[in-house]
């Protein structure tokens, strides 16, 4: 069975080039987001397995840096609206860290790239204009404006201007670059109106300027060789980027657009992702608190067009299960049909930031993220932890006679690294009724005389002999008939003397994470 970014390359291989060029890029507008990087991890996917069908590929990533600032991102102050029209490459960095604005969001992005398993080569726009790589075609362009104004027309309810050409300077006077129009040119010289009132001229060669954004990205395919692009499915909307881009590839340029891969936005528990609204999750954060192979897979477990939202509060938890359930269909073929298992097979080997041939022959070991939102909160260092996981059954079944120092390294690289991510969750994502806090001392509670012997009843049972949690979750029951009460009553009795709370995790493993003494002390009010 085939995954789609498999059959995508398969469907490459039957293009007559000497080598692939998958690209992808990005514009520098604010933080890089997991919506807009989805053109990087695909095109990484594409490229991988072209090569592992013996083709010659590459993936590039291009910075869409020379393009103009629209609205103000996030957290950027109101003062940054003076560069409003301004390319990108034209801003200073607002934190005053790197060279420039461009540098200052995209740096971070490309740092994480290594992280998730991407390797590619990266190009700047701004930097292809002031080298002069684009002067060939913004001439073609030029000369061949009648019939690319035609191809525009075919697809505006509006016709563009008859002086109109595909090209904008930036203005000499204000710097912008989306409020110039460009109406005649001479040679290498084109004459150009502002809204800011300036006229002006400037030479194509000095790279202060650019083709427009459908023209420019038809002459990129050609200039980089591409084969293939993935893209956001407005580029793919019908008379969109994608349709106008191709026309003018082939009959401007003599080029055959690439290969399209469009893919469906990703929303953000529902809504949009916007720069300038803030609403955005980078790979960055991700990594905070997830491993990179688990945003491999959120990415890739569904075909590029189905709708994906994320939410990194409470059903993040769930998610992480979903990823550890595949893991585990990966090595020991859960219960599901064959059909299943192959397909989920096939979704976590394309989620894993190596090669197939390097994932490692054994399951690494699953603590569960759930369970540990509750153990972090309990435990101070890693031993700790890894004993209340111990106590509560949470152990593969090799592991349940292993103690800490007997732990191989690299579980104990996946369980530190697990905590880590489940401390960040927990700081950083988790609702404020999943937070606690053990109380050192008995907090005053008001408690009726039921709730008193309930509790009495449950220390008793845990001086008596050692249980499971499931063994003591029916233990509890069994009290509650006993006493006639409602489950919600006994349980609050348990939270409020523990964390002086009426609401906490599940209350058997609760309780059976925490030291054995201190329970039975403080169901006994003893402080």
């Amino acid at each position: 069975m085939k995954h789609w970014t498999e059959r995508i390359a398969s469907d490459l291989t039957n293009w007559n080039v000497d080598q692939h060029v998958v690209a992808s890029g990005t514009s520098i507008s604010g933080s890089i987001h997991i919506g807009n990087s989805c053109d990087v991890f695909i095109a990484n996917a594409v490229g991988k397995s072209l090569k592992k069908l013996g083709e010659d590929s590459k993936t590039i990533w291009i910075a869409d840096d020379h393009d103009p600032l629209r609205k103000v991102p996030y957290p950027l102050p109101p003062s940054y609206e003076q560069y409003l029209g301004v390319p990108y490459s034209q801003i200073p960095c607002p934190g005053g860290c790197c060279e420039n604005f461009v540098e200052h969001f995209q740096k971070p992005f490309l740092e994480t790239l290594p992280v998730f398993g991407i390797e590619l080569e990266t190009y700047s726009g701004f930097k292809m204009y002031q080298e002069g790589i684009y002067n060939d075609y913004i001439r073609k362009s030029l000369e061949e404006t009648p019939r690319i104004r035609e191809v525009f027309n075919q697809y505006r309810e509006h016709p563009l201007k008859p002086d109109w050409l595909p090209y904008n300077p930036i203005c000499s006077e204000c710097g912008r670059v989306n409020t110039t129009t460009a109406y005649d040119y001479q040679g290498d010289t084109v004459f150009y109106r502002c809204q800011c009132g300036h006229e002006g001229e400037m030479d194509i060669k000095s790279g202060k300027g650019k083709l427009t954004w459908r023209v420019e990205w038809a002459a990129r395919w050609k200039i980089f060789g591409v084969t293939c692009e993935p893209f956001g499915k407005d580029h793919a909307a019908s008379g969109g980027s994608y349709d106008v881009s191709k026309i003018i590839s082939q009959e401007i340029f003599d080029y055959q657009a690439p290969y399209p891969v469009p893919y469906e936005w990703i929303t953000l528990k529902g809504e949009a992702m916007s720069k300038s609204k803030g609403v955005f999750f980078t790979p960055g954060q991700w990594l905070e608190i997830a491993s990179p192979e688990t945003l491999n897979y959120f990415i890739f477990r569904s075909k590029p067009m189905k709708h994906k939202d994320f939410n990194p509060t409470m059903p993040f938890l769930d998610f992480i299960e979903q990823y550890d359930r595949v893991e585990r269909i990966y090595y020991v073929e859960e219960e599901t049909s064959e059909k299943e298992t192959q397909k989920l097979k096939k979704i976590y080997e394309i989620s894993q930031t190596v090669d197939a041939e390097y994932i490692p022959e054994s399951i690494p070991f699953q603590p569960s993220y759930r369970f540990m939102t509750v153990a972090c909160q309990i435990g101070g260092d890693e031993e700790e932890i890894f004993d209340i996981l111990k106590r509560n059954s949470q152990l593969p079944e090799k592991m349940e006679d292993v103690d800490w120092d007997e732990m191989n390294g690299h579980d104990k690289e996946r369980f530190t690294e697990r905590i880590g991510h489940v401390k960040n969750w927990l700081n950083l994502y988790a609702p404020n009724f999943v937070k606690f806090e053990v109380q050192k001392e008995l907090p005053e509670v008001q408690l009726n005389e039921p709730q008193k012997e309930f509790l009495l009843k449950v220390a008793d049972l845990l001086e008596g002999r050692i249980f499971t949690a499931e063994e003591l979750h029916d233990e509890m029951y069994s009290i509650l008939n006993e006493l006639d009460m409602k489950p919600q009553k006994a349980f609050q009795a348990i939270y409020k003397t523990i964390i002086g709370k009426k609401q906490g995790p599940r209350a058997a493993s609760f309780v059976l994470s925490l030291n054995k003494e201190f329970v039975v002390k403080r169901f006994r009010m003893q402080g």
